[in-house]
This record gives structure tokens, C-alpha cells and sequence, in this order.
């Protein structure tokens, strides 16, 4: 029987209380009484026995008293705890002392479980949705104000930043750089909301409440005795000052990574940081400290901790008898991979046969790396870390080591492998008609490339010809049936380079999918489709079965109606009015624009304006593929979010029970983040490949599509190897050019010329500035040699007497596409699908 002075009991006299009068004061006592305890408001209502909606309304209304004055916390769908630091400290040691202990017995550490992983609590609480309070990172949060906001800095320029609110409530705050108290990419600020200007809110930061990231790369330059480190980072706002006897054998010109030590004061604003050099990569410009460099900026790392790699050579390599009698046995079964000719980690294999119905089986094995990663590792706690492979154009950093990825992980021919498959039935027009999922044993018969896959495709010849003909028959009619309810066929190009044995682009090129990759990519999203599908349909009712879904949001409707504009403007008209049909309009666009000049403009700004596909416990499904669910299943040697997927599976296929959703979300926004960081890296490797390339074509013409424009110039994308740079409106012949940003164009003050986007031209490369990873151009001028000068004449002698450029000419060199922002990305290929 429950004492009726235990707070969790029903309480006759409390209820009594109620009925006639709810004080704020008694509100309080219920948190004061429970320090630390996460209290909802169904949950109160009970313990203070509310029964009209008289006294329901004055509860809420003291709920809200006491988190204005931070007595307590909201931290998520109606739920609270205490919240004044001092509360609760005296709180708990008023609890403490009336509490009584009973001694533990000693215990045995059990061997780490799912519930390890993601939490002991056994209430499922939904996520919070965008509105509701932030709880922060604890007591220690400061507590807001009336006239402040918390959010995270994300830098736009080397003269403002935005910061995105954590609460999700209104417009990023601008905030000019002189009053950003050196807070960097990612740092968590307080900002003191200042008014509007210019139409944008805007605010100084007042308080820097936790610096993401301390460190910098960039070149050195030293002067005298002492040095200063300018970032690469272009949208970096300072400089770091390195004092002499922190700059240890790095030169003048190195490329550093330098840590920062010592932040000045605001008074102090205008002065530099001052930092320590923590590794050299070498002069600038050079390969290798050039790409090192980039891992440097994000973040990526160098080597793996020395326990990791213990862990991972450990691991037995044979496999047990007793461990494959456990699984469905498919090495009978005729089974190969189909990769990149270079790839090395086969994460993947298709298995092939005919049923006796006269129906195909074809089974889906995906590397079982949960089998060898196990929770509570030094491996698991790196792979979570790392969250995701990271491809450079020169390199791959892995997500686990070599001795697990490209070794007992990876689906080799000719070897027995483990794995966990999902086994489809499907009819001889690719409906489906049973699935299984389950752990199963495997042996390779033959590793394809996709060249060799391809090549039986297209001539019907050679070893497997027939059963890879059967798939690619199947896989069409599952791509026609996606298409058909309404999945976006969008996709960005993806640049390849040839390198030499000095890592030195020889040659640059579109990579081209052929029906070889649309084969594997279409029962890839089949395995993640159902394995989602199962695991959201293993409970009728919410809370559901908590899983790692891949969600990707359906447009935002006024980017959508600008770029529908833009398109308006080359002639292609979008019909938005019906929302059920704006995949139908995008697809009908892309086919439309095919073979014209702004077929990549059009297409690239189209994906740019989708929402990015994320990692979340919501089933919200994903607009592009047109799936009501769909997770990351295929992918478990470079995705964390795979290894998750597996997990939460195979433990429910055991009969687990629910897990708790929180642990799982922080999870999937880490490898979000991840992903992103991943994402910008292999850019920024393939910009200076790009750079690099073109370094040893100055002088030379190209054929290039106008591919951005702004007021300092128009950015020109070559078509044969996708390099881009930009030509300044200055140097722009014949005319002197504006802008005229309604129509995305610019307009020849005399001549009426008009430039827009798409528009073909011809440009001479000028310059490749390897350093600042940028390209300049100018366009072909035929015109007779005498004209041009007089024009060259005319120009300096405008100059002089203006004192100053043309417009557009104020932002010194190329940024190389710096300003227009990132291609974005979305579900496709066989790296991201």
C-alpha cells in the first residue's frame, strides 16, 4: 500500500485543496519535492486531483508565472522540471535528507544492450515539434530575458552572421561581425535583439555561452617576429595573431592549423585573437596541405585513436559454425556486387534465383557491421563519432577502420560473409509480393563494376548476362512505378577527376549513370523503403516503434513559387496551383530543359530549392522519392544512421520492446550535422581539384554557361569539366553592365545587351589561384585590337576620375562561386540514396 505521503500517491486532501483553491506555491512544492524530475501536465493534474477546466486553466496559467520567473523549465509537449539552479540545489539536499537509503549489493557490469544505446527510461515521449521552449543543456543555462535570444551562429560574410534561434520562433537575427564577440561558426550565443534594418531583424551578441570550435586553418603570414594566420574559411571575419615563441619551425606562407587561446574582451574588438600553432601541413598550395587543410577546416579526422585499431585487429576473422547455424544460409544461392571499379568497401550484394511459382527472389544483403561494432566499444563511440565516410576526391576517410571496411565487412567474391538481408518476392512485373528481413550468410560468386555490368546491359553478352538483364527488367518497372506516384527526377552532376600518381588532375569529367547504376539504386531504395515500412507497421497505434527514418519535406512554397518565377523567365511556365501536382510540373520542367543551355542552371537551382533530406524518429516521409517511409538501411560500413536501422531491427525482430525516442533523435541530428560537414568537405576538395586542373589551361578558351550572377560579376560554369569562375563586370567588353536583379540579368547601359543566366559564352581563363581556391575568366573579345584599347583608355581614365571601379568591382578578386551558396544535395547515387 502506497504511504499517503509519498508524492506519487493519489492524495484525497490535495484534491480537496484543489476543488477550492490551486496556489502557486503548492504548484511549486510538487517540483521542489521532486528535484531533477521531468513532471507533465496530465501528470500534475492527477497529483493535485484537478477535475474541471476551471482549475486546468489555472494550472497552465501558474505554469506559466513560474517558467517566467525560472522556476521551472518546459522542455518538451507539456512537460517541465525545476529550473533554478539554486532550486535545486536546495531542493535536492532538502530531499536527501528526508530520503532514506538501502544498501546496494554489489553488481556484475552486464554486457551492453539496446537499451545502453539508446536509454533505460520506458515512456516514449514525441519529439517537440518547432515552438516549444528549448530546455538547453542543463541548470546552468542562463536564463533569458524579455529583450534576448539564444541561437547559433552561422557566418554569411566577413561582414555579418545570422543567428538561427533555438527556439524556432521568427527570422534568423543579422548580427554585423563588429558585435559577434568573435563567436565562430556553430557557437552558441545570446544575442540582445536590436530592432529591424533593412527590412531583417537584428541584434548584438551579448554573450558567447559555448564556443563550438576553438580551431582555425589558414595561411601564415609573419611579420617581424610575429605571426598571423589568415583563415581560409572565406567568410571568416579576423585574423589570429601567433606570438614568437608559438610559432616553432613553421614558416612564412605554411598552411597551419592554428587553436585559439585567448579571445579579447568586446572592449577589445579590433584586436586579434591570439592562438598556437598545433600542426603544420606544409608550404601552401602543395597537395597534400592543401587537402589536409580542408580536413582541418571541418573538422575530419587524421588517424584513428590507437584503441580503435586494436579493437578492430582483434576481431576474429573466421565464423563459427555455431554462429552461421543461427542464419538463413543463401551461399547456394547465386549472389555478386556491383560497385565502382575502385571501390574497396562492398557494403552491399544482390542474390538472385527463380521460385517455383515462377516468381523472382532477389535478396538485398547488406554488410552486418553491428555483428563486429558492439555497443559500448571504442569502435562503436568512434563510428557514432564519425558518423559517416567522408570521399575527397584523392582519398576516402572512413568511418570504421580499413580492417573492418574494405576487410571483414565487405562483401569480397569468394568468401563467406555475414550479413543482414532483406528478401523480396516479386512477380514478373516487379510487384511485390512477400518481403523478409532477417540475418543470413552469404558467399559472393562475382564482384562487377558497374563499366562491366553496364557493357552485358547493352550487348546481352557475357558471364551473368542473363540474370543482371532480369534485374535491370525489374528495376525499371520498380524506377516507373515510383515515377508514377510521383517521385522527382532531379539530379545533380557529379565530377569526377583522373588523377596522376602525384594526385595531380589529369583530366576532369561528368560521371554519367547509366542503367548499371540505376539497377543497384532502385533495389537499394527498396530495401530501405520496406525495412521502414515494417518497423513503422509493427505497432497500429502511437507511439509508434521508434526508428531512424530518412524524411525529406515537401518544397517550401514560396522558394518554390520564386524559382517557378525564375524558370518563367527561360520561357518554362509552372503550374503550382494544385500541391498534389508539383511533382508532376518539376519532372515535366526537367525533361523539358534537357539538351537546352540552362538545363543545369534550371535543374541545380530546382534541387537547391527542395527541402535537404535529414535523419529523424518522425515518419514524415520523403517528398522526392515519393515514399511514406523510408530510413537508411544499405549503408552500414560508412552511415552511422545504417548501424542504428540495424540495431533497432534485428532487436525488434527479437521481440524487443519499445525504446525511448530522445536518445535516437540526438542521434540522428548528430549525423545530420555529420553528413552536412561531410558534404561541404567534399566540395571544397573537389573546388581545388577543379582550381588545380584549370591552373594548367591559363590562356586557353572554353565554351561555359552562364551559371550565377552579382553585382561584382557573372559567375561561368565550362561545360566540358564543370569548372567555375568568374568573369568581374568590369572586364565585361564592349558596354559598361548592371545588374538588374528582378530579371537575373545584366543590362549593357548603352548597347541594351542583355547576359542572363544559361546563356552560352566564350571566356579565356585568366588566372587559377590555388590559395584562395578561385578562377578568373574573361569572355572572348574578337573585336579589332585598336578598339579594345581605346576601351582599356576610356575605362582607366573613368576610373581616375571617379576615384574609384565600376560597379561590382568593390570585392577585389573571384570568390569562385563563394556567393551564390551550396548545390544542396538530395536522395540519388550510391552514395547518398
Amino acid at each position: 500500500m502506497k504511504n499517503p505521503k509519498d508524492p506519487a500517491a493519489p492524495r484525497a486532501s490535495r484534491a480537496k485543496a484543489a476543488a477550492t483553491s490551486l496556489s502557486q506555491d503548492i504548484v511549486y512544492r510538487e517540483f521542489a519535492d521532486n528535484p531533477g524530475k521531468v513532471l507533465g501536465y496530465r501528470q500534475l493534474s492527477r497529483r493535485l486531483g484537478i477535475t474541471t477546466k476551471a482549475q486546468r486553466d489555472e494550472l497552465f496559467d501558474h505554469l506559466k508565472v513560474l517558467r517566467r520567473l525560472g522556476s521551472i523549465e518546459l522542455l518538451q509537449n507539456d512537460e517541465y522540471r525545476l529550473g533554478n539552479p539554486t532550486d535545486l540545489q536546495v531542493a535536492a539536499s532538502a530531499t536527501k535528507g528526508r530520503k532514506t537509503t538501502k544498501k546496494a549489493a554489489p553488481a556484475v557490469a552486464p554486457e551492453p544492450t539496446l537499451e545502453d544505446e539508446f536509454g533505460q527510461d520506458p515512456i516514449v515521449h514525441r519529439r517537440r515539434s518547432a515552438g516549444f521552449d528549448h530546455v538547453g543543456d542543463g541548470p546552468d543555462r542562463p536564463r533569458r530575458d524579455s529583450n534576448t535570444v539564444i541561437g547559433t551562429v552561422a557566418l554569411a560574410t566577413p561582414r555579418f552572421a545570422f543567428v538561427v534561434r533555438e527556439d524556432g520562433e521568427g527570422d534568423d537575427i543579422r548580427v554585423f561581425t563588429d558585435q559577434l564577440r568573435y563567436a565562430l561558426d556553430g557557437d552558441l550565443v545570446r544575442v540582445r535583439l536590436r530592432g529591424v534594418r533593412d527590412g531583417r531583424l537584428t541584434g548584438d551578441v551579448v554573450e558567447v555561452l559555448k564556443r563550438q570550435r576553438s580551431e582555425v586553418v589558414g595561411r601564415l603570414q609573419v611579420q617581424g617576429s610575429i605571426g598571423f594566420v589568415k583563415p581560409d574559411n572565406r567568410k571568416s571575419y579576423f585574423e589570429v595573431m601567433v606570438p614568437p615563441q608559438e610559432l616553432g619551425e613553421s614558416r612564412n606562407g605554411d598552411k597551419v592549423l592554428v587553436r585559439i587561446t585567448d579571445f579579447p574582451e568586446h572592449e577589445g574588438q579590433g584586436k586579434s585573437p591570439v592562438g598556437t600553432i598545433i600542426r603544420n601541413f606544409g608550404a601552401a598550395g602543395q597537395n597534400e596541405a592543401e587537402i589536409n587543410a580542408i580536413m582541418a577546416e571541418f573538422g575530419l579526422p587524421f588517424e584513428f585513436p590507437s584503441a580503435v585499431e586494436e579493437e578492430a585487429d582483434a576481431i576474429p576473422t573466421t565464423i563459427s559454425k555455431e554462429e552461421i547455424a543461427k542464419r538463413r544460409d543463401f551461399r547456394d544461392i547465386l549472389t555478386f556486387t556491383i560497385d565502382p571499379a575502385d571501390a574497396k568497401d562492398f557494403d552491399d550484394a544482390l542474390s538472385l534465383r527463380t521460385l517455383e511459382n515462377g516468381n523472382y527472389e532477389v535478396g538485398v544483403h547488406i554488410a552486418d557491421v553491428t555483428h563486429y561494432v558492439r555497443l559500448g566499444t571504442e569502435l562503436e563511440r568512434e563510428g557514432k563519432s564519425r558518423a559517416t565516410s567522408v570521399y575527397l576526391v584523392d582519398r576516402v576517410i572512413p568511418m570504421l577502420p580499413e580492417n573492418l571496411s574494405n576487410g571483414l565487412c565487405s562483401l569480397r567474391p569468394n568468401e563467406d560473409k555475414l550479413t543482414f538481408s532483406a528478401v523480396f518476392e516479386l512477380d514478373e512485373k516487379g510487384k511485390l509480393q512477400d518481403s523478409w528481413f532477417g540475418k543470413t550468410v552469404i558467399h559472393s560468386d562475382r564482384r562487377f563494376s558497374y563499366e562491366e555490368a553496364q557493357e552485358r546491359i547493352e550487348t546481352g553478352e557475357g558471364d551473368l548476362a542473363e540474370e543482371i538483364n532480369l534485374l535491370n527488367r525489374l528495376a525499371k518497372k520498380l524506377s516507373a512505378e515510383r515515377f508514377r506516384k510521383g517521385a522527382i527526377s532531379f539530379e545533380t552532376q557529379e565530377v569526377k577527376f583522373k588523377l596522376g600518381e602525384d594526385g595531380k588532375p589529369l583530366g576532369v569529367y561528368v560521371k554519367e549513370r547509366k542503367d548499371a547504376h540505376k539497377l543497384i539504386e532502385e533495389f537499394m531504395l527498396l530495401a530501405n523503403k520496406r525495412v521502414a515500412e515494417f518497423v513503422f507497421g509493427l505497432k497500429k497505434t502511437k507511439p509508434r516503434f521508434t526508428m531512424v527514418y530518412r524524411t525529406h519535406d515537401a518544397p517550401d512554397p514560396d522558394r518554390l513559387e520564386n524559382f517557378a518565377l525564375f524558370a518563367q523567365k527561360f520561357g518554362h511556365k509552372l503550374n503550382l496551383a494544385n500541391p498534389k501536382k508539383v511533382s508532376t510540373e518539376l519532372n515535366k520542367l526537367s525533361e523539358d530543359v534537357v539538351g537546352k543551355p540552362e538545363q543545369n542552371v534550371i535543374q541545380g537551382l530546382a534541387i537547391r530549392s527542395m527541402s535537404k533530406a535529414i535523419y529523424t524518429t518522425e515518419p514524415l516521409g520523403h517528398f522526392g522519392l515519393a515514399f511514406a517511409h523510408y530510413s537508411h538501411f544499405t549503408s552500414p560500413i560508412r552511415r552511422y544512421p545504417d548501424m542504428m536501422a540495424h540495431r533497432l531491427l534485428e532487436h525488434y525482430l527479437e521481440g524487443g520492446k519499445n525504446v525511448p525516442v530522445e536518445p535516437v533523435e540526438e542521434e540522428c541530428k548528430h549525423s545530420s550535422a555529420r553528413e552536412k560537414l561531410a558534404a561541404n568537405a567534399e566540395r571544397a576538395s573537389i573546388k581545388y581539384k577543379q582550381v588545380e586542373y584549370i591552373g594548367a589551361h591559363i590562356g586557353e578558351q572554353f565554351k561555359g554557361v552562364v551559371s550565377g550572377l552579382t553585382e561584382r560579376g557573372i559567375y561561368v560554369e565550362i561545360e566540358e569539366n564543370k569548372c567555375e569562375g568568374m568573369v568581374r563586370i568590369s572586364d565585361i567588353p564592349g558596354d559598361t553592365f548592371e545588374l538588374d536583379k528582378d530579371n537575373y540579368r545584366l543590362v549593357g547601359r548603352g548597347s541594351k545587351r542583355i547576359i542572363q543566366f544559361g546563356d552560352e559564352l566564350q571566356v579565356v581563363i585568366t588566372s587559377a589561384n590555388l590559395l584562395d581556391r578561385t578562377i578568373d575568366m574573361e569572355l572572348v573579345d574578337n573585336r579589332p585590337e585598336h578598339v579594345k584599347q581605346r576601351e582599356r583608355a576610356e575605362r582607366e581614365a573613368g576610373r581616375a576620375s571617379r576615384g574609384g571601379g565600376y560597379r561590382g568591382d568593390k570585392g577585389g578578386s573571384s570568390r569562385g562561386g563563394s556567393g551564390k551558396g551550396g548545390r544542396g544535395d538530395r536522395e540519388g547515387g550510391k552514395r547518398r540514396r
